[in-house]
């Protein structure tokens, strides 16, 4: 009975625990909701302060658990929307007299990068100054603060100066260890995304496309500061090609920063900037305070009718069936988001903003065929981001007009499936076996624990031949070519949007604001309200459906740090491994 009484208790405690716990969660969602309304107050004579030190969304996440003290820090992530659309609004506001670009990592694509450099380029017209300062320049945020009418470095600082390079990991060897053999059908001699599972090194094939889009994304890096910092692109290729820039001596020696400085320098500079004695306090404001801030009256947008809408669709992350969310793409979501704008009489065109390397196969033709339905009502306009390949580019080459940027990665026409043979796992490592009985020869097809038969394999063979003849007849149809010569720039392989531009396969070059001008024009208006699709879950549906997703998450990424992703390519094996992908080859990571 004491026992009984012990456990009572304890389960007691347990419940009442859980209960406080919660309820002082929920709280501090109903008061980071209640703070996120409250509107900041900006000083006149004012530094927009800017870091980036995150990893960059394409929208500003809607996620209630940024502002628990548990999390540690407790300021919004602000996504690629908000950061241009502040940028843009500091340009015209007088109580704005500079940005001061801190410390950052751009952790994010090149794309995002070059949206947000030429928003600061855009900026600079004004007049305002822009200050960078780092205590250590990546490549990444090097471009980026080239823009910056001064650049300095820490005395003791790192200057990252050295070119481009993209690594893979190949995991063939592990699986070899472990017994599992990866079974690959595939169509597209550049389709590498399967490498990693049957291959310990490039194929000659992938070589030669990631040479070229890489040389390409260099060539647009070092095209950009040439034209910042007034030195001749070749000058800049040895300067990195000869290891050239060692100390922050060598970086200022080549002109490549302004100075050397410390902290208390800089903000010496800003105060002088801005007429503050040096005894007081910069005035600045945070780029996150500065969304909530109250837009000065200088900077009024005139009155724009409701009833003219331009509605961006966002697609960001891989795609797949179902329900997504921020970072990925479900196609039931975005296929409801694409229904809805196109039956709204007020929505007078479309931007769909495509970020994503594909996925399912199937789900990227269910969302294509929204677009398409799209397409015969209302304009419709993809914007590209850092990348749209594979299924990212089959649900976008129907569109009226396809915009990406230079350093955009897109194609990667091709698609693939991918079964494990496990049987020496089972049988040899775990000395598990099966046996059965069946009703036909195909009806265990899938099954893992043995290798495909030569008729199995030629009938997914034939399936996934199928999805390549209507991928390719999709693009031909979507970008008035023929089908050979689809085939001809497919095979799965991955072009730069300056490339894509070249041989087709996108429109224009341009960001997302250009891409909502081209619809504002096709669609004949030039007053007009923007909103923004999916509509992003309220704070207390984040609550209900996904706490336990990200304290997982949070925990995670805190553990593993820039491993993360790795871990992240682990888990998307499975995905991969389940039906006909239209994905690009791996994660393109450059460094």
């Amino acid at each position: 009975m004491k026992q009984f009484f012990k456990f009572v208790l304890a389960t007691v405690v347990g419940i009442t625990l859980v209960f406080v716990i919660g309820f002082a969660i929920l709280l501090g969602i109903i008061a980071a909701a209640a703070g996120s309304e409250k509107t900041v107050q900006v000083e006149s004579n004012s530094i927009l302060h800017i870091k980036f030190d995150y990893q960059i969304n394409e929208r500003t996440p809607n996620n209630p658990f940024n502002n628990l003290p548990f999390f540690g820090d407790r300021k919004r992530n602000l996504g690629l929307n908000d950061i241009l659309t502040s940028i843009k609004k500091a340009k015209t506001d007088d109580r704005i007299k500079g940005i001061f670009l801190d410390e950052s990592y751009m952790m994010n694509g090149q794309a995002t990068t070059e949206e947000i450099r030429n928003a600061l380029l855009d900026f600079k017209k004004s007049g305002k100054f822009i200050i960078a300062y780092s205590e250590v320049y990546t490549q990444g945020f090097y471009y980026l603060a080239s823009v910056a009418d001064k650049i300095y470095l820490n005395p003791k600082g790192i200057f990252e100066f050295k070119g481009f390079s993209s690594q893979i990991t190949f995991l063939k060897g592990a699986l070899d260890k472990l017994g599992i053999e990866a079974q690959v059908i595939k169509v597209g001699t550049y389709k590498s995304a399967v490498e990693p599972f049957v291959l310990t090194k490039m194929s000659d094939a992938n070589r030669t496309q990631v040479t070229s889009y890489l040389n390409a994304m260099y060539g647009h890096f070092l095209s950009g500061i040439s034209a910042a910092r007034n030195i001749n692109e070749d000058t800049l290729f040895n300067y990195a090609n000869s290891g050239r820039i060692q100390l922050p001596e060598d970086a200022l020696k080549y002109k490549l920063v302004d100075g050397l400085k410390y902290k208390d320098e800089i903000l010496d500079d800003l105060k002088h900037r801005t007429g503050k004695a040096v005894k007081n306090d910069v005035a600045s404001v945070e780029l996150d305070d500065y969304t909530k801030s109250e837009i000065d009256a200088t900077t009024n947008p005139k009155e724009v009718t409701a009833n003219k809408r331009i509605a961006i669709v966002y697609a960001s992350g891989e795609i797949s069936g179902g329900e997504g969310d921020d970072n990925s793409i479900g196609s039931e979501t975005i296929s409801k988001a694409l229904r809805k704008v196109r039956t709204d009489d007020k929505v007078k065109a479309v931007v769909l903003r495509v970020n994503s390397p594909g996925g399912s196969a199937l789900a990227s033709d269910v969302i294509w065929r929204e677009v398409m339905l799209t397409k015969k009502v209302k304009p419709i306009i993809i914007s590209m981001g850092d990348v749209a390949a594979s299924g990212g580019y089959y649900i976008s080459c129907a569109a009226d007009s396809i915009f990406a940027e230079p350093n955009t990665i897109t194609g990667s026409i091709g698609i693939f499936a991918i079964l494990p043979n496990m049987q020496k796992l089972f049988n040899d490592k775990l000395g598990v076996t099966f046996d059965g009985v069946k009703t036909g020869k195909f009806a265990d097809l899938g099954d893992v624990s043995r290798p495909l038969t030569p008729e199995e394999r030629a009938l997914l063979q034939n399936d996934v031949n199928h999805g390549y003849d209507s991928f390719t007849k999709a693009v031909a149809n979507g970008r008035k070519k023929t089908q050979a010569y689809i085939n001809s720039i497919g095979q799965g392989r991955v072009w730069t949007g300056t490339q894509a531009l070249q041989i087709g396969l996108v429109d224009r070059l341009g960001n997302i604001n250009d891409a909502v001008k081209c619809a504002a024009k096709k669609a004949g208006i030039k007053d007009y309200k923007l909103v923004s699709y999916p509509e992003q879950k309220s704070a207390l549906d984040k609550f209900g459906e996904g706490l336990s997703a990200e304290v997982k998450a949070h925990f995670v990424k805190a553990e593993l740090g820039e491993n993360y992703r790795i871990y992240e390519q682990i888990k998307g094996i499975t995905k991969m491994m389940r039906t006909p992908q239209m994905r690009m080859p791996y994660d393109i990571v450059i460094q």
